[in-house]
């Protein structure tokens, strides 16, 4: 695991190692995911929608009654 300064401009150097894995260069485009306590950097994919589908999955829970009350609302707005 690698480790990065924030420089006085906000700006962070992706490591050789992390682009090179991602396979990016110089003016490829990344995406960065906030996410809780820390962030996701991923190269930019051609769907975003695709690339961060399902990651909310847990968000409320197994068992939640709001999400339950909402699938439900959705099956009795479907009926009318």
């Amino acid at each position: 695991m690698t480790t990065v300064k924030i420089s006085q401009k906000n700006q962070v150097v992706v490591p050789r190692e992390a682009r090179e894995h991602l396979g990016v260069g110089p003016g490829d485009e990344l995406l960065v995911v906030p996410k809780g306590g820390y962030v996701i950097i991923m190269a930019r994919p051609v769907s975003v929608a695709k690339a961060l589908a399902g990651s909310g999955k847990g968000l409320y829970g197994k068992a939640s009654r709001y999400l339950k009350g909402e699938r439900q609302s959705w099956k009795i707005r479907e009926r009318r």
